[in-house]
């Protein structure tokens, strides 16, 4: 914002000009034009000068949207890693978000305009985004704070969707509220994210050949906001990485990596895990699959491709073509192919799974087993998970030998959601949405809510103990908290209470529009969801500036795991406690 000069000092200088005057025999000198001070929102970067909004007077923040930070990574660059963007000429323009990376739709994912809107529903498993979407946003205060801390934040979605325009990410009441610099980041999903195939590999650069080009962006996007954390008012020096879901399972994997020595001081990794089947008791999921089933599932596409063009007409036919073209040749066959044909090629055959790849470069081949000698990046840790997880994977209960949990289709639920009124009374029951074989929700044992909660434990509890128990064995910085908040309006709170992700509109002081805001908002809990809301971005914001999440406002003396803190409130008021 604009300071104008002190009237004592605008007196100053025309008492001294009217001095000269006086004594210049009768020659005014004019006094010099002094040039305006830059608009807060234009900012020189080391690639080129940027334009954004000042939004001081809406919500306290300067914010700029849609920043490339790596060259566009289409055509020969498909497949490759991310290369350090051009300079520009000019002021460039930083007041929209760049395109989504391409994705096939899912109500986690953007509609058809880049943004949570009614589209949502209907490009369902369709192709959206686009390959050319490697930019960042950046939030800062409306101050002229310096050396702020900064916040890079990568979102979740099975590392096979999502996008940094879902308003749930917005950075300006964090950006405030916590006086730090707020960073979300686009970076490739799927298989333009992750590929693990022989003959992409160029055999020059084991970090392009690892396949990993998602965690080879987020690098260079680490790169890029400390080359420019000091334009945005930002240390460079005072970094906090921090992901939710697959963005947690990517900031463990570069925890890590080798690639990121350096890059960031302190990590946040929410709802995630980096554990192999072998690392964890039989009958549980893991959150890392080995490099072989990459090349599986990339054979695989390679294969139904080439039945689909007609060059074979099953899969021993396709392997047996393969086996005939040079590496260059498949290489410039599936560069050649559209992203949407690869997408719907991978959705049709069921070989839709992504993450990164412990190829033994980018990313140990047993990350636990490189943490538990000492091979990671030490730095404080603030690992969180909700108290639900389960709630949101509702398919995953076939695995349990039952149907899946919704006994409606994404879309119905979509559009379930945003015709709600939290405000309104409802004839909506949790049998309109939960399967029949899982209501009463409250039934024990094969209710909803046990089913769920038996979904939690084989699912992200086993990865928690397992990372953290052996972070925990190397340093005492590690700290943790569950997040139990479900008052909800019915039947939301037994539909989802505290699912995965519902933490993040608390986090990011967002409730709303976004694809849970109905289901989460309302009057009757709104004293205590923004009370508690206040009290988790405080914690955040004290792990960002000194490393630890404690500070006064919390009321608990809050150890270091196995200890762990509980975000909840009434609807009045928050509960925070500790379990030892």
């Amino acid at each position: 914002m604009f300071e104008s000069t002190p009237v004592s000092v605008k007196w100053g200088m025309a008492a001294a000009f009217a001095l000269l005057a006086a004594c210049g025999g009768g020659t005014t000198a004019e006094p010099p034009t002094p040039s305006a001070p830059p608009a807060p929102e234009v900012r020189q970067l080391a690639q080129g000068s940027v334009r954004g909004v000042d939004a001081a007077a809406i919500n306290g923040t300067y914010h700029w949207k849609g920043i490339p930070y790596a060259q566009p990574p289409v055509g020969a660059r498909r497949w490759k890693a991310p290369a350090a963007p051009l300079a520009w000429s000019g002021i460039r323009d930083a007041t929209a978000f760049g395109a989504a990376c391409l994705q096939n739709g899912r109500i986690y994912g953007p509609g058809a305009n880049n943004r949570h809107d009614a589209t949502i529903g209907t490009t369902l498993n369709n192709p959206v985004g686009s390959e050319d979407c490697l930019t960042l946003n950046v939030w800062r205060p409306a101050n002229g704070g310096t050396g702020l801390p900064v916040i890079v934040f990568v979102h979740g979605g099975s590392n096979i969707s999502g996008y940094t325009a879902d308003p749930v990410y917005d950075g300006a009441a964090l950006a405030r509220d916590t006086n730090t610099v707020v960073v979300t980041l686009n970076y490739r999903l799927g298989v333009l994210g992750f590929m693990n195939l022989p003959q992409l590999k160029g055999g020059t650069d084991p970090d392009e050949d690892s396949g990993n080009f998602a965690l080879l962006d987020i690098v260079q996007a680490l790169r890029f906001v400390r080359q420019n954390a000091a334009a945005f008012g930002g240390n460079a020096d005072r970094l906090t990485l921090m992901g939710q879901s697959a963005g947690a399972i990517n900031v463990w994997a570069l925890m890590a990596s080798p690639l990121a020595a350096g890059l960031f001081q302190q990590a946040v990794p929410l709802s995630g895990g980096i554990s192999l089947a072998s690392n964890l008791p039989p009958g549980t999921i893991p959150t890392l699959n080995p490099a072989s089933t990459y090349l599986t599932q990339a054979n695989g596409l390679l294969a139904r491709l080439a039945i689909a063009d007609g060059l074979a007409a099953d899969l021993p036919g396709a392997q047996a073509w393969v086996g005939t073209q040079s590496a260059t040749q498949i290489a410039d066959y599936l560069r050649g192919k559209s992203g949407a044909t690869l997408l719907s090629t991978l959705l049709l055959n069921g070989l839709t799974g992504s993450g990164p790849i412990p190829d033994g470069a980018v990313l140990p081949t047993d990350p636990i087993a490189a943490i538990a000698a000492g091979h990671y990046h030490r730095v404080p840790v603030l690992a969180g998970n909700t108290g639900e997880e389960g709630k949101l994977f509702a398919p995953f209960l076939t695995l349990f030998g039952g149907p899946p949990g919704f006994r409606i289709d994404d879309a119905t639920r979509f559009n379930m959601m945003e015709a709600f009124d939290p405000d309104a009374p409802t004839a909506l029951t949790e049998g309109d949405i939960l399967d029949a074989a899982y209501t009463p929700s409250n039934t024990p044992v094969t209710g909803w809510s046990a089913r769920a909660a038996q979904l939690s434990a084989a699912f992200m509890a086993p990865s928690r103990d397992n990372v953290l128990n052996t972070l925990k064995a190397r340093q005492a910085e590690v700290w943790y908290y569950r997040f139990d908040w479900a008052q909800q309006p019915a039947p939301w709170n037994t539909v989802y209470g505290a699912a995965h992700a519902f933490d993040l509109p608390f986090l990011f002081g967002n409730f709303g529009p976004s694809l849970f805001a109905n289901t989460i908002g309302g009057n009757a809990n709104r004293s205590g969801r923004l009370a508690l809301s206040a009290h988790m971005m405080a914690t955040l914001g004290a792990f960002a500036h000194h490393g630890n999440p404690n500070h006064a406002g919390l009321g608990v003396n809050w150890q270091p795991w196995p200890a762990q803190l509980r975000f909840d409130a009434t609807l009045t008021v928050p509960q925070i406690s500790v379990v030892p």
